[in-house]
C-alpha cells in the first residue's frame, strides 16, 4: 500500500495536450494534467523530510515540498449552487445521474413488475443452466474444467454437497463453520473436490467466467486489494502493533520501537509469554482473511483482487526476522478461493530485500537498499530470484486462468532508484518471464511508475509483451485537504484520469487507491507521527457521520471509480481491523468493507459509470484501442533495438549512493544455491494434480547464495560510508594462511 511515509508520493507532470472543454457550469478554466496529484510535488522535487529511527538524514534526505504546486479550483454544481461545510447540500444523491421521471399509470406500473420478475428469474436460473450446459458439453478452460457433477455426498465444502451454488446457497468452510453465499448479481461459485481446477465460477453475470477469455478493452476491472493479510500494515491491523508499543529497547529494537513488519517480528520473536511468539503471524493469516471475504467481495459485485505477496513466503536469509514460508500456504488459499466465486487475481510481489522504497509496507522502515547503495545488486539478485519463482509458479496451466496479472515489484522509490537503473531491471524481468511463458503467453506483467506519474512513462519498451502500467493516486499524503466535500470528485474524474496514458504507454490501471480526502485515522501515516488534518476527531468517528459525510465519501469513491473504468481498478483495501484499544476501526476511510456496511461505498460498483460526465467533467481523451504488441498481438515480444541498446546492460552501469564506487566491484551474490520451489496444494480426493511449482522444465539455473570468503555490508542499511569494494564482481581474495 502506498502509505506513510508517504511524503514523496506523487508527481505532478507539465500538461502537454490541448485545453479541457465541456466540464460543465463552474468547472476549471484552466487544463487539468493527466494523474495530477492533489498535494504532490513537482518533476524532480524531493518531498518533505520524516523522522526514522532506523536511518540517518543522510541516508533518505527529502527536500521540502513546494508551495506552488498546481491545485484544482472548486467545482459548481450542475446548478450553480457550491457546498461549504461537510454538513452542506450533499453533491449528488444516491442515484446521481438518474433522471426525474413523470407519473407513471397503473397499467405501466404492471408491465414493469412483469419485467422485473422477468428480470430477477433469469438473473437466477440462467448462471445456473449456462453453468450446467458448459459442464455437459465438456467445455473448459487451461487446468481441465469438465465433468459431470458428482453425487450429494462428495463435496465436504457443502452442507448439501452441491458443487455450485447461487445467491441463497449456504457453504461450510475448513473450520467448519457455515455462511450463506449472498450474491445478487447472478454469481456462481463453483467447488468440485474431484476437480479443484474446475474453472467454470463467474463472479456475477456481467463478468466473464474464468474459463472465459478477459478482453482488457471492454471488460472492466472492479477490485479490491487484500492489503494487511500477508503483509502487515499498522494502520490496517493495529491491534498487532498495539499490544508492542512499550517493547524494551534492544540491538535488534532500537528505542524499543515497533513500527513495521521487521520491527514486529522482533518483538514477537522476544515475547516468551503465552500467546506470544512469531506465530501469532500465522494466526493473523488464519483469521483476518477467509473464505468469507472472497465470496462477500464477489457479492459486492466486485470481479479482481490485488493480492500483496512478501518474498518471506518463499524464504528468509539470515537475520531477517519475519515468519519464513508460513504466508505461502495462504496465497494457494486465496488462489483456490478466487477459483471457487469466479474471482481473478493481480498478484503483486509487495516487498523486496534490502526494501525498494524505504517504506513500512516493504518491510522496513529505513533506507532504500535495492538498486541503491552498496548492496543494491546484490539486493536485486535476490529480487528477480522471487520474481522469477513466483512466476514460474503461476504459469502453470492450472494457475493461468485465476492469476492474469503479475506485478514484479510494488512501489519501486524510481527518485532514489533511478529512472535508468528502474528501467534495466523492468527489461531484465521481462525478458526472464517471457522466456518462460512464451510471446503471447502467461500473465501480464504489471509494472509500478514509480511515483512519476504514467506520463513519464510514455513509449516505454516499444515491442514489449503485454506490460501494464501500475498507479496509485491518493489525495491522502498530498497534504492539501482544506476543501469541502464538493471539491473532490473532480479530482477522480479528472486528475486521477488514466486515458492519455492508456494512447501513449497502452494500458494503465490503478492498483490502489481509496475513500480518503485526508490523512486522518490512527498511524495512517506511520506510529509515532500525528495526521496533519485538523478535523480527525470527526472523521475518525465514522459511527456518527451524517448522511452528507457519507453521501460526500460515496460521491468521491465513485468519481475515482467512473474516471478509472478502464481498464480498471483495485481499491486500497478491503478490510481494515479494529483497534485493540477501542475495539473499532480507526482508518475508516480504508475500509471498502465498512463502507459498503455503512453506505460509503456503492452496493453496485456500476452505479459508478457516467457519474463524472454528468458532473460536467468530461475524461480527457477517449479509450481507444490498443497496439497489437501491447496486448500479446503482432509485433509483441520485439523490443525496439534502440529501447534495448539503451537498456540492455545489466547490472546497470551506475549505481546510486555508493560513494562512486565502481559497480562492477559492488558485492553480489552467485547463482550456486539450490532453488526453493514453491508448493503446490494437495487436494485429497482429486483426480488431477496440482503442478509441480516450476512451469519451464529448460528453466535450470541455480538460486543466488553469498560467495564463500566474502564479507558483505549490511543488505538493510545503513552503508558504509567508505568508497572501498567489499568481494565485488572479481573472485575474493582468499584468506590469509596461518
Amino acid at each position: 500500500m502506498a502509505s506513510a511515509p508517504r511524503d514523496d508520493p506523487y508527481t505532478a507532470f507539465p500538461y502537454s495536450g490541448p485545453p479541457s472543454s465541456g466540464h460543465g457550469s463552474g468547472a476549471p478554466a484552466t487544463p487539468i494534467p493527466e494523474q495530477m496529484n492533489i498535494g504532490a510535488e513537482t518533476p524532480g522535487t524531493p518531498a518533505t523530510p520524516y523522522t526514522n529511527p532506523f536511518s540517518t538524514p543522510a541516508q533518505n534526505s527529502y527536500a521540502g515540498l513546494p508551495t506552488d504546486s498546481p491545485r484544482l479550483s472548486r467545482p459548481f454544481l450542475p446548478d450553480g449552487n457550491r457546498n461549504s461545510t461537510v454538513e452542506g447540500t450533499a453533491l449528488v444523491s444516491e442515484k446521481p445521474y438518474a433522471p426525474s421521471r413523470p407519473r407513471r399509470t397503473l397499467k405501466k406500473w404492471l408491465l414493469i413488475g412483469g419485467a422485473a420478475a422477468i428480470a430477477i428469474f433469469l438473473a437466477v436460473f440462467l448462471p445456473l443452466f449456462f453453468l450446467v450446459i458448459r459442464k455437459s458439453s465438456g467445455s473448459s478452460g487451461s487446468g481441465g474444467n469438465s465433468g459431470s457433477n458428482p453425487g450429494p455426498s462428495s463435496n465436504p465444502e457443502s452442507p448439501t454437497g452441491a458443487t455450485s451454488g447461487t445467491d441463497g446457497s449456504v457453504i461450510e468452510m475448513a473450520d467448519g463453520t457455515t455462511f450463506t453465499y449472498t450474491n445478487p448479481f447472478g454469481g456462481v461459485w463453483v467447488s468440485d473436490p474431484t476437480n479443484p481446477f474446475n474453472n467454470s465460477a463467474r463472479a456475477q453475470s456481467f463478468t466473464p467466467a474464468l474459463n472465459e477469455p478477459w478482453d482488457y478493452t471492454k471488460d472492466q476491472i472492479r477490485g479490491v486489494n487484500l492489503g494487511g493479510w500477508l503483509v502487515v500494515e499498522p494502520f490496517i491491523v493495529p491491534a498487532l502493533f498495539e499490544k508492542y508499543q512499550n517493547s524494551t529497547p534492544s540491538v535488534a529494537l532500537p528505542g524499543g520501537l515497533v513500527v513495521d513488519e521487521w520491527s514486529l517480528s522482533v518483538a514477537m520473536l522476544n515475547d516468551t509469554s503465552d500467546g506470544g511468539g512469531i506465530q501469532q503471524m500465522e494466526e493473523h493469516y488464519k483469521t483476518f482473511i477467509t473464505e468469507q471475504d472472497f465470496a462477500q467481495i464477489a457479492g459486492a459485485g466486485l470481479n479482481w483482487i490485488r493480492l500483496p505477496v512478501p518474498y518471506w513466503a518463499i524464504e528468509t536469509w539470515p537475520g531477517e526476522p519475519f515468519l519464513a514460508k508460513a504466508a505461502w500456504k495462504y496465497v494457494l488459499n486465496a488462489f483456490e478461493w478466487a477459483r471457487k466465486y469466479g474471482l481473478r487475481i493481480y498478484l503483486e510481489l509487495h516487498t523486496a530485500p534490502g526494501s525498494q522504497n524505504g517504506y513500512n509496507h516493504s518491510g522496513r522502515l529505513g533506507p532504500v537498499n535495492m538498486l541503491n547503495g552498496y548492496m543494491g545488486i546484490a539486493n536485486a539478485q535476490r529480487t528477480m530470484d522471487y520474481i522469477r519463482y513466483i512466476a514460474e509458479f503461476i504459469t502453470q496451466e492450472e494457475y493461468e486462468d485465476v492469476v492474469p496479472m503479475f506485478g514484479v515489484l510494488n512501489e519501486p522509490l524510481l527518485g532514489i532508484i533511478g529512472r535508468d537503473q528502474l528501467t534495466r531491471f523492468y527489461l531484465q524481468a521481462h525478458d526472464m518471464i517471457r522466456e518462460m511463458t512464451g510471446i503471447g503467453k502467461g500473465a501480464y506483467i504489471v509494472i509500478h511508475d514509480g511515483f512519476q506519474g504514467t506520463g513519464s512513462w510514455a513509449d516505454f519498451l516499444p515491442g514489449s509483451d503485454r506490460i501494464i502500467l501500475d498507479t496509485h493516486p491518493y489525495v491522502a499524503f498530498g497534504g492539501d485537504f482544506n476543501h469541502p466535500l464538493d471539491f473532490w470528485p473532480q479530482t477522480g474524474c479528472i486528475a486521477f484520469n488514466s486515458n492519455a496514458s492508456q494512447a501513449t504507454f497502452g494500458l494503465t490501471l490503478s492498483g490502489e487507491f481509496s475513500g480518503a480526502i485526508n490523512d486522518c485515522g490512527k498511524w495512517v501515516i506511520n506510529i509515532g507521527q500525528n495526521p496533519s488534518a485538523t478535523d480527525c476527531d470527526v472523521w475518525n468517528d465514522w459511527a456518527n457521520w451524517t448522511a452528507d459525510m457519507k453521501t460526500g465519501i460515496k460521491n468521491f469513491v465513485m468519481s475515482q471509480m467512473d474516471g478509472m473504468h478502464q481498464p480498471g481498478y483495485f481499491f486500497w483495501t478491503w478490510k481494515v481491523g479494529n483497534s485493540s484499544v477501542t475495539g473499532k476501526v480507526e482508518a475508516p476511510f480504508w475500509s471498502y468493507q465498512l463502507g459498503l456496511e455503512n453506505g460509503w461505498i456503492p452496493t453496485d460498483p456500476r452505479e459508478a459509470l457516467g457519474l463524472c460526465e454528468s458532473l460536467g467533467f468530461a475524461q480527457n481523451a477517449p479509450i481507444g484501442t490498443y497496439q497489437p504488441w501491447q496486448t500479446g498481438g503482432s509485433g509483441a515480444g520485439t523490443i525496439a533495438a534502440t529501447a534495448r541498446a539503451s537498456f540492455s546492460q545489466y547490472p546497470p552501469p551506475a549505481i546510486s549512493n555508493v560513494n562512486g564506487a565502481d559497480v562492477a566491484q559492488l558485492p553480489v551474490f552467485t547463482a550456486t544455491s539450490a532453488v526453493p520451489t514453491l508448493p503446490a496444494p494437495q487436494f485429497s480426493a482429486a483426480t488431477t494434480s496440482g503442478g509441480d511449482g516450476w512451469a519451464d522444465a529448460a528453466d535450470t539455473s541455480l538460486a543466488a547464495a553469498p560467495i564463500a570468503g566474502c564479507a558483505y555490508p549490511n543488505a538493510w542499511g545503513p552503508q558504509p560510508g567508505s568508497t572501498a569494494a567489499v568481494c565485488g564482481g572479481a573472485a575474493p581474495t582468499p584468506p590469509p594462511s596461518k
